[in-house]
């Protein structure tokens, strides 16, 4: 490879593609076919870190890369300086319509290029560090930094004063309690709360002043800006209708919110199935949020338009599938002993013989074959050129796939394909 990569970064990207999971570092290295989005990406993100604020909703099938593309975008922010955070909407642990359950999410997976998640306490230490070295009175600060935020939800600075003054007074417990209502946690003791002179767990309504109050707490720590990553919506179809309602409403609130400039240097990010935006159990059900995620899709793909609120990905191609293969299987002869051999016997053309196999024991559905494909790679092949002296993997290896290694996606996709018999690597 053209780049020189790190041994660090270049096994955290390996051993998750062996582990057939997305990296959550080191994503530049495999992205393919997602050059068109990057100057519009680009301009948004700079948007925000000057203060503005931006919605995008990615749309795409099961396998098609949203979560590859997400956690991309989040490798970019934070390049940038931004932090980032992710959140999986589910029905029973995280529904969208108690955005309390949100925010408290957003806490607890928020992280930066120097903190890795939970870096909540590390960037409200480093916002109060901050304001400490600005030699004045630090209460005063507190109040002046959140004043638009605690005419809405004063709870907020009371909350940042008191853990404040806990860390002065070297009481470690008020001080993590603190930390753990601040960031939406509940159940924390009265005497915590009281010590702070705020009551009660947070609501629905409160959890929108505190996402305020976090957006200012990162601008002020040298974090221009948070990426908010909400995954899965599409899991919104399948709950109960007076559910799934509230859900929406909640959405359409917030991007109502982020349109009217409630929330400067927030970048929110959703993805889903194209059923979720299009069908009759997704945003359909609430016409005013279709109609600001309207999005014309019947031209070529090639002609969309990646500055609209919706952007679709296009799945992989036989030929994105190869070349991520390709990609793959340099980064690993660059860290391996004997690179010219792993180079020589998983050439490109063995490669394209392994994802057409991959594909068509998934039915022929190369977008779904992505995870599997790569798993298969790393940890059946390249591991065995690397270790085995006089391991061939075109005499050597059969493509075989158990039901137990595959998602429901990869499972249905199986169910009707041929024999992987039927298939000569």
């Amino acid at each position: 490879m053209s780049r020189v990569v790190s041994g660090r970064r270049r096994r955290e990207v390996l051993d998750a593609l062996r582990r057939g999971t997305v990296p959550h570092n080191g994503l530049d290295l495999l992205a393919v076919g997602l050059d068109p989005f990057e100057p519009a990406l680009d301009s948004e993100l700079d948007n925000v870190r000057s203060g503005g604020a931006v919605f995008k909703a990615v749309r795409g099938e099961y396998g098609s890369g949203k979560t590859f593309f997400s956690r991309w975008l989040g490798e970019r922010a934070k390049r940038l300086g931004m932090a980032v955070a992710e959140v999986q909407i589910s029905e029973t642990e995280t529904p969208l319509h108690k955005l309390e359950t949100v925010y408290r999410r957003v806490c607890e997976s928020l992280e930066t290029s120097e903190f890795p998640p939970s870096a909540f306490r590390p960037i409200l230490d480093a916002w109060l560090f901050a304001l400490e070295s600005e030699g004045d009175s630090v209460d005063a600060l507190v109040e002046k930094r959140l004043a638009d935020v605690s005419r809405r939800t004063p709870a907020f600075a009371s909350a940042l004063r008191g853990y404040r003054n806990a860390q002065l007074g070297g009481e470690d417990a008020t001080a993590e309690g603190l930390v753990a209502w601040l960031g939406g946690q509940p159940h924390v003791t009265a005497s915590i709360r009281r010590s702070a002179g705020v009551r009660g767990d947070l609501d629905h309504f409160g959890a929108m002043g505190f996402l305020q109050g976090l957006l200012t707490v990162l601008r002020d720590s040298g974090h221009p800006g948070l990426l908010l990553i909400v995954d899965e919506v599409e899991t919104l179809q399948r709950v109960r209708t007076d559910v799934r309602e509230k859900a929406l409403n909640a959405l359409r609130q917030l991007i109502d919110d982020v349109d009217g400039g409630r929330f400067p240097g927030l970048y929110l990010l959703i993805t889903g199935t194209p059923a979720f935006f299009d069908g009759t159990q997704g945003i359909q059900r609430l016409p005013p949020l279709a109609q600001r995620m309207a999005t014309d899709f019947t031209t070529d793909a090639r002609f969309d338009n990646p500055r609209a609120v919706q952007i679709r990905l296009p799945g992989f191609s036989q030929e994105l599938l190869e070349k991520v293969g390709s990609t793959v299987r340099d980064l690993y002869a660059d860290g391996a002993d004997f690179s010219d051999r792993v180079r020589k016997l998983v050439d490109d053309d063995y490669i394209a013989m392994l994802a057409a196999a991959v594909a068509g024991s998934l039915g022929g559905q190369v977008g779904v074959s992505p995870r599997v494909f790569l798993k298969k790679l790393v940890g059946d092949i390249l591991d065995r050129v690397d270790q085995f002296d006089d391991f061939n993997p075109r005499q050597h290896y059969k493509l075989t796939l158990n039901l137990s290694e595959l998602n429901d996606v990869e499972r249905n996709a199986a169910s009707g394909a041929a024999s992987v018999d039927d298939i000569k690597l």
